[in-house]
């Protein structure tokens, strides 16, 4: 459809809206989308803050009249997107449209399952629920009692939170799962109806990983489709490299384990699956955080080589089970299907590993072996890049984006069409240049005094971020001794309930680390601070980075440091003005934002405020922020 149609379908939508406001940005963004859809021609968007950036893409993409599909970073906006965003198009659209939302299989409840923990017949069922103590086998009964009255089987369709032993109790994975075709609830299956649904839909909104593991698996899980947008675009080379790798992990041989235990009882076969994640543990720990060599050393390969022994025993053992019990069947095929799967990541992990990076991840009680390409461009361009039409768009673009997930030179256009919000009046950036470098011992109690300072023009209100735990610790407890003000801290509390108590006290300060460098709304009057420690520079340590850096040689600190650091700050400061009215000050205690040759490349992947190196200043404008805020 030509771009001033499709200009007039969005301020139709967007008048519709409850706070209808003219969004130019939007309105830019919908006809770069439109155009490049039109000419299928790749496109990279910058779409700040206030953009409106999901209907911006969604009302071009879906007036094209062509399948899209909807990647999302999160499943918190999946569930955005079907709750609000999806019908309220339906709703004002000329187009009629059908849309629907898939997830991982893990996310539905598995009637067949439920069912088998429901079992008399075998006693199998009643044995397995008394396995659990009293609390889960609560969790479970509500779950099973849910199951028979949702139409979905989804959990984000739940009213509580169940503990995650007990939904996964009533859930499998896609690596356990036989597939529809194979189960006797296939008919009526929660997942396999969420898959017919998205094969008849026109969009298809899934979250990134999922569309990984599709790219991965050569488009086994998702239908054909058109277009792809992928939203939160930053974290696609990341999300990629996880999802089209393999992890070995302890657990997946306590899964095996338990599989086994529901249809074997022969403890030569279970034992060696179930002693398999302390073998796991006891070689990889003492590697912790290294990139290993290929080929692998001698400790790992004979760890893989016997893990595979171990799984082909118990392979073997399940194909030799003969039983006419169709429950017990099921139970087969899902031990199967976890043992197939494990053997095939083994093989990998023990194959040549040609443009690979094998390192070890996780942390010291669950270690894992990660096998993550070293290059995530090949397996887009064939996946993607040459077989649709990709709309890739974030807040916050890293500079290099492009030549780092392998999008074709001269076949992908790149637009930013900024924010609607006046971050030249509204905000101000403060570097405070006259503090040590953040890398000598001095800076952190100098840093700390420069943030009781600010604190207290700010009245709280104060969301300081930190790159480290151990930072975030050190600030607190000596802030804590010197402030009125309540300090939350990210040990506390779950993110959601800090961010809740936060919001609800204006005075409270929050400390975090870079979990909350994203993904946090916190719009009004209780934020007018946000301090960033130190420019958020990826560890030189992280062995896949590592391994990209040395093939990129001297442009590695350009082509990936610079810019990841860029958009975690960038990330990071789009915490402060969330709408048109908030005003604040954005505090970077890290003096290099001032004086370092690459200061440039960061500061212009910020938002447009005005920017001082007083103090003076900065107070001043928190305090006639705080008067302000008193007077109402």
């Amino acid at each position: 459809m030509p771009s001033p149609q499709v200009v007039a379908a969005l301020r139709a939508v967007t008048a519709a809206l409850p706070a209808a406001e003219d969004r130019p940005g939007q309105v830019a963004m919908a006809e770069a989308v439109a155009e490049a859809i039109a000419a299928e021609r790749h496109l990279i968007v910058q779409a700040g803050t206030g953009t409106g950036k999901t209907i911006g893409y969604l009302v071009p993409a879906i007036l094209a009249g062509k399948r899209v599909v909807v990647a999302t970073a999160t499943k918190a906006l999946q569930d955005q997107l079907a709750a609000k965003d999806l019908p309220f198009l339906q709703e004002h659209l000329p187009q009629p449209f059908g849309w629907a939302v898939l997830k991982g299989r893990s996310n539905y409840a598995c009637r067949q399952r439920i069912t088998e923990l429901e079992s008399k017949d075998t006693g199998q069922g009643t044995l397995e629920i008394e396995e659990f103590g009293a609390t889960v086998r609560v969790e479970i009964n509500r779950l099973t009692a849910w199951s028979r009255t949702t139409a979905t089987g989804d959990r984000a369709d739940l009213d509580w939170a169940p503990s995650d032993r007990a939904w996964q109790a009533v859930s499998v994975g896609s690596d356990e799962c036989p597939g529809g075709n194979r189960c006797p609830q296939g008919g009526v299956c929660f997942a396999e109806t969420a898959r017919h649904a998205a094969a008849e839909a026109d969009v298809i909104v899934v979250n990134l990983h999922l569309y990984g593991l599709d790219v991965g698996t050569r488009g086994a899980i998702l239908p054909e489709h058109d277009v792809v947008v992928v939203d939160e675009a930053h974290q696609l080379e990341d999300v990629m490299s996880d999802t089209v790798g393999v992890q070995i992990t302890g657990g997946r041989f306590t899964g095996l384990a338990a599989a086994l235990r529901r249809i074997l009882d022969d403890p030569a076969v279970v034992a060696p699956i179930a002693e398999a994640p302390h073998a796991v543990r006891d070689t990889l720990a003492p590697l912790l955080g290294q990139r290993l060599p290929v080929p692998l050393p001698t400790e790992v390969s004979d760890l893989l080589v016997d893990l595979r022994t171990r799984t082909q025993a118990a392979l073997t053992a399940l194909r030799a089970i003969d039983t006419t019990v169709a429950e017990a069947q099921q139970r087969v095929l899902r031990g199967q299907q976890l043992a197939t799967r494990a053997i095939e990541a083994l093989d990998v992990a023990l194959g040549p590993l040609e443009r690979s990076v094998p390192f070890v991840g996780g942390g010291p009680d669950f270690p894992r072996l990660e096998v993550a390409p070293l290059d995530v461009g090949p397996v887009l361009a064939e996946g993607v890049w040459r077989v649709r039409t990709a709309v890739l768009t974030s807040a916050t673009i890293p500079t290099s984006l492009g030549s780092r997930i392998g999008m074709p030179d001269g076949g992908v256009d790149e637009v930013d069409v900024g924010s609607p919000f006046d971050y030249e009046h509204h905000g101000l950036l403060y570097c405070a240049m006259h503090l040590p470098d953040p890398r000598t011992p001095a800076f952190g109690p100098a840093m700390h005094d420069e943030l009781v300072s600010l604190i207290e023009a700010a009245d709280g209100r104060t969301l300081a971020l930190f790159t480290s735990w151990k930072a975030m610790d050190a600030a607190a407890e000596a802030v804590r001794a010197r402030l009125p003000h309540r300090i939350l801290t990210q040990r506390d509390l779950p993110k959601q309930a800090l961010v809740r108590e936060f919001s609800t006290d204006e005075q409270t300060c929050l400390f975090a680390t870079a979990g909350f460098f994203q993904g946090v709304d916190i719009p009004g009057r209780t934020l007018s601070l946000v301090v960033i420690d130190k420019i958020p520079f990826p560890r030189p340590d992280d062995p896949l980075l590592s391994a990209r850096r040395e093939q990129l040689g001297a442009e590695a600190f350009a082509q990936i440091d610079i810019p990841r650091a860029s958009m975690l700050l960038a990330q990071a400061t789009g915490r402060l003005i969330r709408t048109a009215n908030d005003r604040g000050v954005v505090a970077v205690m890290d003096r290099r934002l001032g004086t370092a040759g690459y200061r440039w490349d960061i500061v212009k992947a910020l938002p447009p405020m005005r920017r001082t190196r007083q103090r003076a200043d900065a107070e001043a404008f928190l305090r006639e922020i705080t008067d302000q805020a008193s007077k109402r």
